[in-house]
C-alpha cells in the first residue's frame, strides 16, 4: 500500500524568533508588518542520466507528484510486509529542465518579492553528486548554464534600474560552515583580511546574524559578480567516487537590500535579505568510499544534515513548542529562514538511477517533511530616529514660520498649514513651467510653504533641462574637460581637434558617429566630395575603432551608410507623423468626451420638461440634433485616425526592421574591414588583395593572429562570440575574466617567491 506524504494544515504559533529556538504564537519582531502565514515551497530536480529507472519512479501528469516503486525482497520469505510504493506531492518536478526554467520556476518571485521588502531563502538539499552546486551556482565557465544565484543578481540589478523612485543599496556576503566551524570566503580580499576572532552567532530582537563576517557594498552588477567568484575560488572541495568535485561545507550567500523612498517620507525604509543556501551533499560512507580527511568531513556533513531534519521535523509537528535551532551551526545561522519571517524555497536534487535509490527516498522524505512547514512573511519596515528628529524639527520652524505670516495678514484666511501633496506639487511645478514660458504672467503667493516650493520646483525645472542639454550633446559630441590637457595633447595628436581646440571634420547628426574626421582629412582643408579608396599606408599602433569607424563610414562603407540613413530618416518621418496623429485622435476624443456631456446635458433638461411625440416619434430640438450628427461625425474621424495610427505602427515597424539590419550590416562590414587592415599581419596583406587566393571576410581572425595572446585578447574574442547571444552577459564575464587574472597573478608571484628562495 503506497504511503502519501501530504502537507498538514499550518499551526497558529510560528517558531524561529527569540529563546531557545521557541517564537510567541501571533507575534512579530519590531519594525515588522505583519504577513500572512504560508507554507514552504518544495521541488525536486532530477540529475539527468543515461540509466533512468523508468519502472521505479514515474511523475505525476501534473508534474506536482513523484511515486517510487521498489520490488519486494524475495530473501524475507513468504510473509513480507516490506514497503514497496511511495507518493510525494511537491509544488514541481524538474526532469530535464534548463537552468532558464529553473530559475523562472523556483527562485524569480522570491528575489521579485524582496525588493518590496521580503526576507527570502532558496535552499538546495540533496545526496553529494546530485547537482545541488550546479543548481545554485551552474557553470561559471558558460554564461547560459549560470545557476539560480548569478541570475538573482542579476534580477535584483535590473529591478533597481526599473525603480528610479528608490535609492537601494546592495550588499552581500558569503559565508563557509567547514566542519561546525563559521569561515569567511571574502576573507582574502586585501582591504578585509583575516579575522583575529573566531566568528560567532549572535541573536538579538531583529534577528540571527554572524558577527564577525564582513558584508561587501556593491553599486554594479559586475563587482557582485567579483565578489560571487571571489568566494567560489575559496571554498573546500575534495573528489571521491561520487563526486570528483564534491563541495566539503556549506555555504550561504546573502544579498542585503535596503531601500529608500526618493518621493515619500525620508525617515521611513525598508530591508531585506535573500539566503542562498548550498549544501554540502550527504554521503554513504560505503558508496563513497571516504578516508582520512574526506571521511571527518563527511561525518561532520552528515551530522549538520541530520540535525537540520530535526529541526524541519519539529517545526512541522504542531505539538511541538521547542524547536532545538541550536544543536548546529547551519541550523542555528539559518534560524530566520526556517518557519520564521522569510519566503522559504527548497530545492531538493535528486538521482534518477536505481542504484540511488534509497537516497533518493530520502531525500524525497525531507523535502515532504519541509512542506509541513509555514512562514510568515513580513514586510520589515524601520525607521531612521536620527533623521526623523530632524524632520520634525523643520517642520516646526516651518509650522511658526507659517503661523507668523497667517498673523500679520489677516485678510488671507485661506492659508492652510498641511504640507503639500503631490498634486499641490505637481500644479506649482505646471505654474513654473508655464510662468518660464510666458503664458503665464505671475504666480499668486499664498503661504511660505507654497514659496518655498516654488522656488524649490524652480530649481527642480533648471537640473531637469541642464540635463536634457548635456544628454544632447553628448549624444552627438564626445565631451573633454578643457582643464584635462593628457587628454586635448591625445586627441590633437590624433588629428582630431586643430591647435585651437576646434573639432575636425563634420560631426554625423542624427547618425552613431562621434563627430570626426576620417584620417584622410588634414585640419584646414575641405574633405573631397568624390570617394576614392586608395590603399592608407598602414599605421604602426591600430587607429582607435570609433576613429577607423568614421574613415571607414566615408569610404568602403559609404554606401551601406547612405541606405543607413536613408532608412532612418524614413523611419523618423513615419515616428513623427505617428506621434502627430496620436495627437489628433487624442484631440477628437476629448471633443468626443465634450460633445457627449453636452448631449447628455440636452438629453437631461428634455426629460425635465417633458417628452413630445408626434406619430410614436420622439420629437428634439434643433442642438440636440445637432450634437448628435456632429458626435456621429467625430465617431467616423476617430476610427479613420486609429485605423491610420495602426497602418503607420506597421510601417514603423517594418522600417525599424530596416534600420537594424543595415546598422547590423554596417559594424559587420566596419568588423571585418579593421580586422583585415590593421589586425592581421603584414605577410598575410598580400592574400587579401583583390585577385589574391583569399576573398575578404573568409579567414577567420583568431586563426592568423599572432598565437602569444593574453587573457584580455581571449576575452575581447569571447565577448564577440557571446555577446551578440546574451548582451546581458557582460558583467558576468567581467567579472570571471578579472577575478582570473588576479589568481593568475598571485600564482605567479608566488613561484617567483619559491624560486627566488631556492
Amino acid at each position: 500500500m503506497a504511503t502519501m506524504y501530504t502537507a498538514r494544515q499550518p499551526r497558529v504559533g510560528s517558531a524561529g524568533g527569540f529563546g531557545c529556538g521557541s517564537r510567541v504564537p501571533g507575534a512579530s519582531l519590531p519594525g515588522e508588518r505583519m504577513g500572512t502565514r504560508k507554507k514552504v515551497h518544495a521541488f525536486v530536480r532530477v540529475k539527468p542520466t543515461d540509466d533512468f529507472a523508468h519502472e521505479m519512479i514515474r511523475y505525476g501528469d501534473d508534474k506536482r507528484s513523484i511515486d517510487i516503486h521498489l520490488k519486494k525482497d524475495i530473501r524475507r520469505g513468504v510473509v513480507n510486509n516490506q514497503q514497496t510504493d511511495w507518493s510525494f506531492k511537491l509544488d514541481g518536478v524538474l526532469h530535464d529542465a534548463s537552468q532558464d526554467l529553473v530559475y523562472e520556476t523556483v527562485a524569480k518571485d522570491v528575489v521579485s518579492q524582496a525588493l518590496d521588502g521580503y526576507n527570502g531563502t532558496i535552499m538546495c538539499y540533496g545526496q553529494t553528486g546530485a547537482g545541488k552546486t550546479y543548481t545554485m551556482m551552474g557553470a561559471t565557465e558558460n554564461y547560459k548554464h549560470r545557476g539560480i544565484l548569478p541570475r538573482a543578481l542579476q534580477q535584483v540589478f535590473r529591478m533597481i534600474e526599473e525603480r528610479p523612485t528608490h535609492a537601494i543599496t546592495v550588499r552581500v556576503s558569503y559565508l563557509e560552515i567547514y566542519n561546525e566551524s563559521l569561515f569567511d570566503l571574502l576573507s582574502t580580499l586585501p582591504y578585509v583580511g583575516p579575522s583575529v576572532t573566531p566568528m560567532t552567532i549572535v541573536e538579538n530582537p531583529q534577528g540571527v546574524f554572524i558577527k564577525g563576517l564582513s558584508v561587501h557594498l556593491t553599486s554594479q552588477e559586475e563587482d557582485a559578480f567579483s565578489l560571487l567568484f571571489e568566494g567560489e575560488t575559496n571554498r573546500i572541495i575534495a573528489s571521491h567516487t561520487m563526486n570528483k568535485n564534491s563541495s566539503r561545507s556549506h555555504c550561504i550567500f546573502t544579498i542585503y537590500l535596503e531601500a529608500h523612498s526618493r518621493t515619500l517620507s525620508e525617515e521611513k525604509y525598508i530591508t531585506s535579505k535573500i539566503n542562498l543556501v548550498d549544501l554540502a551533499g550527504s554521503e554513504r560512507l560505503g558508496k563513497s568510499g571516504s578516508e582520512g580527511q574526506v571521511l571527518k568531513e563527511a561525518t561532520y556533513i552528515n551530522k549538520s544534515l541530520s540535525f537540520l531534519e530535526q529541526a524541519i521535523i519539529a517545526l512541522g509537528d504542531q505539538k511541538r513548542d521547542h524547536i532545538p535551532f541550536r544543536q548546529c551551526k547551519l541550523t542555528h545561522a539559518l534560524k530566520d529562514s526556517l518557519g520564521g519571517n522569510c519566503n522559504m524555497v527548497l530545492v531538493t536534487n535528486i538521482y534518477g538511477e536505481a542504484a540511488q535509490l534509497e537516497e533518493t527516498l530520502s531525500s524525497l522524505r525531507f523535502a515532504s517533511r519541509m512542506k509541513l512547514v509555514t512562514t510568515e512573511p513580513a514586510i520589515n519596515e524601520k525607521y531612521d530616529a536620527e533623521r526623523m528628529v530632524k524632520n520634525l524639527e523643520k517642520e516646526l520652524a516651518l509650522l511658526k514660520q507659517e503661523l507668523a505670516i497667517h498673523d500679520s495678514l489677516t485678510n488671507r484666511t485661506f492659508v492652510t498649514y498641511d504640507p503639500m501633496d503631490e498634486i499641490q506639487i505637481a500644479e506649482i511645478n505646471s505654474q513654473v513651467r508655464r510662468y518660464l514660458e510666458g503664458t503665464l504672467d505671475e504666480i499668486d503667493i499664498i503661504s511660505l510653504r507654497q514659496i518655498k516650493e516654488v522656488f524649490n520646483q524652480f530649481r527642480v525645472v533648471l537640473s531637469q533641462q541642464e540635463q536634457e542639454v548635456e544628454s544632447t550633446l553628448r549624444r552627438k559630441y564626445t565631451l573633454i574637460d578643457r582643464n584635462d590637457f593628457a587628454a586635448i595633447s591625445a586627441i590633437q595628436k590624433a588629428g582630431l581637434v586643430d591647435v585651437d581646440g576646434h573639432l575636425v571634420g563634420e560631426p554625423e547628426g542624427q547618425n552613431f558617429g562621434l563627430g570626426v574626421a576620417p584620417f584622410s582629412t588634414k585640419p584646414g582643408k575641405k574633405a573631397k566630395s568624390k570617394k576614392t579608396f586608395k590603399e592608407p599606408l598602414r599605421p604602426d599602433t591600430p587607429p582607435s575603432k570609433p576613429v577607423a569607424f568614421e574613415e571607414f563610414k566615408n569610404e568602403q562603407g559609404s554606401e551601406i551608410n547612405r541606405i543607413f540613413k536613408e532608412n532612418k530618416s524614413i523611419l523618423n518621418e513615419r515616428r513623427k507623423r505617428a506621434s502627430e496623429t496620436t495627437q489628433h485622435i487624442n484631440a477628437i476624443k476629448r471633443e468626443i468626451d465634450v460633445t457627449k456631456e453636452a448631449l447628455n446635458f440636452q438629453k437631461s433638461l428634455r426629460e425635465k420638461q417633458g417628452k413630445y411625440e408626434n406619430k410614436g416619434l420622439m420629437i428634439i430640438d434643433e442642438e440636440e440634433f445637432l450634437l448628435i450628427l456632429k458626435l456621429k461625425d467625430l465617431k467616423k474621424q476617430y476610427r479613420s485616425e486609429y485605423q491610420d495610427l495602426r497602418d503607420l505602427r506597421a510601417e514603423i515597424q517594418y522600417c525599424q526592421h530596416l534600420v537594424d539590419q543595415c546598422r547590423h550590416r554596417l559594424l559587420m562590414e566596419f568588423d571585418i574591414w579593421y580586422n583585415e587592415s590593421f589586425v592581421i599581419p603584414e605577410d598575410m596583406q598580400m592574400a587579401l588583395k583583390p585577385g589574391g587566393s583569399i576573398r575578404p571576410g573568409m579567414v577567420p581572425v583568431n586563426r592568423i593572429v599572432s598565437l602569444g595572446e593574453d587573457d584580455q585578447d581571449k576575452f575581447s574574442q569571447l565577448q564577440q562570440r557571446v555577446l551578440p547571444e546574451g548582451p546581458d552577459s557582460i558583467s558576468f564575464y567581467n567579472a570571471k575574466v578579472k577575478i582570473e587574472q588576479k589568481h593568475n597573478y598571485l600564482k605567479t608571484m608566488m613561484g617567483l617567491q619559491q624560486a627566488h628562495r631556492k
